[in-house]
């Protein structure tokens, strides 16, 4: 992969992030677990794992126990 492959894949999760949190600020009530997420923005498992798990970790999301992703209300 070239650094310019590289370059535009973060770019591209970086996107994907704003998109995400931004739809949780429109729909402060929003849970999804990850195979909903998933779905909902056509991503695939690696690639949503990895955008809901940055998320939790600058702590925009949290993980309920039943599995699905919501807003903490720090965000």
């Amino acid at each position: 992969m070239t650094e310019f492959e590289i370059a535009a894949d973060q770019s591209q999760l970086r996107d994907w992030l704003q998109v995400i949190r931004g739809e949780y600020e429109e729909i402060p009530d929003l849970q999804l677990t990850q195979a909903q997420a998933e779905e909902m923005w056509g991503l695939d498992a690696t690639v949503a794992e990895t955008l809901l798990g940055a998320l939790v970790t600058s702590g925009v999301l949290k993980k309920t126990r039943e599995g699905a992703y919501v807003r903490t209300g720090a965000g």
